[in-house]
């Protein structure tokens, strides 16, 4: 049988022109099953990455322009990328309108919320505090729990209403688009999982599974469930 294919989402070009993904989100693909194809921000033929791939993922990273969801300047903005925005925001049109498997992390999160039309918060610190710390000082990974609806699509892949998960971020959702559904918080209220009930399988989670998926295997199931969706769909697509 043939192993899916998951594209993933890079990060922009850095001040030596070079684009970047951690490695951890490609182990946990092939971990998975799947094979992984590196989708680098500018590419004007969407379409032909889409022909070549069953699934995919839009990895963290920066943050997205303040001009998308009309919020406003903040000096903690960073690595906001153009050249990103317009490559992602196309591409998550296109998982909309194609109904491809698709896993959302971080960042990509927030592209979602963006593209159908939710807000995001500039900082969150400003509005939550400090009591749950979402990001380590002075911009590090840390670990916090996140509570989880217990008929969600993330609570029954990961088999727990409760998890610890690595958070590495300062924005989240603010309005909430209106065909997504919330799932999942933290202990301060803030978004950690949201869900498109009319969509095969768009999975979304603020936090950061690929950090912790080679020795915690609830975060793990996130990339093989996603792998396994994707390679069923390309199945049944091919025979229809």
């Amino acid at each position: 049988m043939t192993r899916p294919t998951i594209g993933l989402s890079m990060y922009g070009r850095d001040d030596r022109g070079h684009f970047y993904l951690p490695s951890e989100y490609v182990d946990a693909v092939r971990r998975a099953g799947a094979s992984a194809v590196l989708l680098p921000p500018g590419e004007q033929d969407l379409d032909a990455w889409l022909e070549r791939v069953d699934g995919l993922i839009f990895c963290g990273g920066g943050d997205i322009d303040h001009g998308a969801y009309g919020g406003r300047p903040h000096s903690s903005f960073y690595m906001v990328d153009a050249e990103r925005d317009k490559t992602e925001f196309a591409l998550a049109h296109r998982v909309l309108e194609q109904r491809i498997p698709t896993l959302a992390i971080c960042r990509g999160v927030q592209v979602f919320n963006v593209v159908m039309g939710g807000t995001l918060h500039e900082h969150l610190p400003d509005v939550v505090g400090n009591t749950v710390s979402h990001r380590a000082p002075p911009k590090e990974p840390t670990l916090h729990t996140v509570i989880l609806k217990a008929d969600s699509k993330v609570s029954k892949i990961l088999g727990t209403c409760e998890c610890d998960t690595m958070s590495w971020h300062h924005q989240a959702i603010n309005k909430v688009a209106s065909t997504l559904t919330v799932v999942g918080h933290a202990p301060d209220g803030t978004i950690e999982a949201v869900e498109k009930d009319d969509h095969p399988w768009l999975v979304a989670v603020q936090w950061h599974p690929e950090l912790t998926a080679d020795e915690d295997a609830r975060q793990q199931r996130l990339f093989d469930s996603l792998v396994t969706v994707a390679g069923d769909m390309s199945i049944a697509n091919k025979r229809s």
